[in-house]
């Protein structure tokens, strides 16, 4: 009993220690004669139920003041207040409380003082994250984004920046650097210069082609010339289709991804309709994606943007090549993903995936068998062996593999570009090369078809042996009809990425949000806090 008592009295001796272990803090105000300031200190216990992160920046600052120059905390009161500009939201980070705290400083008292600076250090850290890395993680909205997260460790640039007075380069530095991110910005202030009308809502029973005359022509003059797509002021009231609206027309279908023909249909009238501060909610959306994705996309990389349809090729912030895409529809959406280019299979054979198993093959095979050899599909059991469409069992469809022989007709056509990814899509060549003159191309199962991929694979290649790609050696592998599989050795990004708006020769760009996710982004922007 003797041994047990002492025990618990030894216990409960190291469990005190533990408890009330204090925290090893400098009660003194520091004064700089200098300067002509006092910093003062900063008790633990104020900050014992903030963040890990902000106790980590008094610890750096010895627990005492961190905004005690006017310079510093001007630098951040002015990041908070032009926030808009990065598509955020000052009110989210106490800008009005911040700011008549500011005003009244010299009159508070030191526990005002000290309960104030805690509060421009939490804000420090909250406007610091989300300019950086975004306000929202794209892993909690989307099943189907992959991107790496953003860490960084803010104590350090905090440190450097209130000591050095570089808050502002700090924040600069914080920021995305790629040129789309930089346009955005450019074009979120330019469409605030246009004028806050009321938009009326232009219907047609059918679609509107040159030379017609109806009076919608008149409304739809006035929303060109809004948009500065129109500037003949003296034919605006008339009700003609003539040829100066016509070329307004296409120049408007231009900076919206519309054909380019001037009939004024469906998708042009949509865009038409859309107004002023639905444009600005789409900016504040693609601002926050671009936050998302890498802050440093590398030397030598592919981007595709799924809603413009477009794959480029960068190398050192240069365009050296720009390909028409096909993406996925909106139910068998392409995944947003970052990755690495690892080899190219010329002759690829395609192993049917189990979604397009279950609701193509499966529903068209059952009715008409001829659907195998017609696609030249060799079907193989379990066990490996290979199977008569005669003799497949449509209701063990799951159990079977699908292989497609390779050729110029083959699902993937003659090249296909593989990257690490768990959705197991690529960028490939395709049968179906009359998709790519479409407007809409929405139109795959998930992976991205590219138009002339042969000339992009050479173009990649001979970049990285001239000797050997330079002439007519992948015109002698797909000679051969053969599978054969090239290694990247160089370091190719690959970037299948979602912006549907940003500037281009000073003109205002949008296209079609098809996997709808703007107005979704930007009211979780608005009541995510």
């Amino acid at each position: 009993m003797k041994k047990i008592l002492l025990l618990l009295i030894i216990f409960s001796t190291i469990s005190c220690k533990k408890e009330t272990e204090p925290i090893a803090f400098d009660n003194s105000i520091i004064k700089d004669t200098v300067l002509n300031i006092i910093i003062r200190p900063v008790h633990p216990d104020l900050l014992s139920e903030k963040s890990d992160s902000v106790k980590l920046y008094y610890k750096k600052f010895n627990f005492h003041e961190i905004w005690y120059l006017d310079e510093n905390r001007k630098d951040l009161i002015n990041e908070i207040k032009f926030c808009y500009q990065e598509g955020l939201n000052p009110k989210d980070y106490e800008i009005e409380i911040i700011e008549d705290l500011e005003s009244k400083r010299d009159k508070l008292k030191d526990d005002e003082i000290v309960k104030y600076d805690i509060l421009l250090t939490e804000t420090f850290d909250k406007l610091a994250n989300h300019l950086h890395k975004g306000k929202l993680n794209p892993k909690e909205l989307y099943k189907d984004w992959d991107l790496q997260p953003k860490e960084i460790a803010l104590s350090p640039i905090l440190e450097t920046s209130i000591k050095e007075k570089t808050i502002a380069s700090s924040f600069k530095e914080l920021k995305p650097n790629h040129i789309v991110y930089h346009l955005l910005k450019q074009s979120l202030l330019e469409i605030d210069k246009f004028p806050n009308v009321p938009f009326e809502k232009i219907t047609t029973k059918n679609k509107i082609e040159l030379n017609d005359t109806l009076p919608e022509m008149v409304k739809i003059k006035k929303r060109l010339a809004y948009w500065k797509d129109y500037k003949n002021k003296d034919s605006i009231i008339t009700w003609a289709y003539d040829s100066i609206t016509f070329k307004a027309v296409k120049r408007f279908q231009a900076r919206h991804g519309l054909a380019q023909d001037g009939v004024i249909g469906i998708g042009t009238l949509r865009a038409l309709n859309t107004t002023k501060s639905e444009r600005i909610e789409q900016i504040f959306a693609n601002l926050e994606r671009w936050r998302w994705y890498p802050f440093d996309l590398g030397e030598k990389y592919l981007i595709a943007n799924i809603p413009d349809y477009m794959l480029q090729y960068v190398i050192k912030n240069d365009t050296v090549a720009s390909h028409r895409i096909v993406v996925g529809t909106p139910k068998r959406k392409t995944p947003i993903l970052s990755s690495k280019l690892s080899n190219f299979v010329f002759n690829p054979t395609w192993t049917i995936p189990p979604t397009i198993i279950k609701e193509d093959l499966t529903p068209s095979a059952s009715k008409n068998r001829n659907y195998f050899p017609s696609r030249q599909l060799t079907i193989y059991n379990s066990q490996g062996q290979e199977v008569s469409p005669y003799d497949w069992n449509p209701a063990k469809a799951n159990n079977y593999k699908y292989v497609q022989k390779p050729g110029y007709n083959n699902s993937l056509g003659l090249v296909k570009f593989n990257f690490a990814n768990r959705h197991s899509v690529y960028l490939h060549d395709t049968n179906h090369r009359d998709y790519f003159v479409k407007t809409y191309r929405s139109l795959s199962s998930g992976c991205v078809r590219v138009e002339n991929p042969l000339v992009l694979t050479k173009q990649i290649l001979t970049e990285i042996n001239p000797e050997k790609w330079s002439k007519g050696e992948i015109d002698s592998i797909l000679k051969l009809e053969k599978t054969k599989t090239v290694s990247v050795k160089d370091t190719v990004n690959v970037y299948l990425f979602y912006w549907t708006s940003w500037m281009e020769n000073g003109k205002l760009q949008f296209r079609d949000d098809i996997y709808e996710l703007d107005k979704d982004l930007f009211q979780k922007l608005r009541t995510h806090d």
